[in-house]
This record gives structure tokens, sequence and C-alpha cells, in this order.
């Protein structure tokens, strides 16, 4: 699984102009499923992201997560992380099926909430807009691969 992780002070998506999933303080999570991906690789990405530790403390160090500044998730698949670039039109046949691809989505989320997140979203598949006012802006990009 691949994500693009940017810290927000606040971040919408939208689908035919009415927003469906909106935060506050938190993280965009851009999560895209790759063919091969299992349930460990959600779980993996779901630990990691809510122990991610970008927030300033005290110091002006990197050493707060989500839940100490009691920020929220909005995670929106993008399948076109595992867009294969070598020709001027990407190709994407690195992204898992759709059949394959919801259920781990579902989990990443579903774990979020179950360690106390509020997790807003966008929907699978959909033309959305997503808006976000970065936050540093500090980005990170993660890959279970190298996790």
């Amino acid at each position: 699984m691949r994500a693009v992780v940017t810290r927000v002070k606040e971040a919408r998506v939208e689908i035919e102009g009415k927003v469906t999933g909106s935060i506050g303080q938190g993280f965009l999570v851009l999560l895209g499923v790759g063919s091969g991906d299992t349930p460990a690789e959600a779980a993996k990405l779901a630990d990691k992201l809510c122990g991610l530790r970008v927030f300033e403390d005290e110091n002006g160090k990197m050493n707060r997560n989500l839940e100490a500044v009691g920020g929220a998730f909005l995670i929106v698949s993008q399948f076109t992380l595992y867009a294969d670039v070598k020709s001027r039109r990407p190709g994407f046949t690195g992204a898992a099926r759709p059949d394959a691809a919801i259920p781990l989505y579902e989990q990443v989320m579903d774990l979020c909430r179950e360690r106390g997140f509020r997790v807003e979203h966008g929907e699978f598949g959909a033309d959305m807009q997503v808006f976000s006012q970065n936050d540093g802006p500090v980005t990170i990009l993660l890959d279970t691969d190298t996790m």
C-alpha cells in the first residue's frame, strides 16, 4: 500500500459539489492499494498512520502524533499512486482492482477508528475534488514495501 500523508489545518472532499468528508487539524491521506496487498499491509499502514509523529511539541520538534493534538483523518482512495509512468500516458496495472482494494481501504479506516480517531473519507472510485490547507507544509510518503 502507498500513502501520501499531508499534515493539514483543514481538508475536505467534495463529490458533485457536495461535501462528503471534512476535518480540521489532522492528516489528509491519499491511499493507494497495490495488486499484491493484503490485510497485513493494511494493518501495518494503519499502525504507522496512527503513530506518525509530525506535529510540533513545545520545543518546535516533531514529537507529537495525531492523538496528542486531537486531530482527525480524511482518507481518500487514490489508485493513481500506482501509476507506471515509463511512457507519457500512465498505466495502472499495479493498482489493485476495486474488489480487492475496497476492503483494504475500508480496513485501514476501520483500524484508525478502532484506535479512537475520527475518520472522514471520500467515495471509492468517484470523481472527487479534494481541498486542503497544508500545515508546514509537511508531506510524508509511506509505502508498506519499504516500511
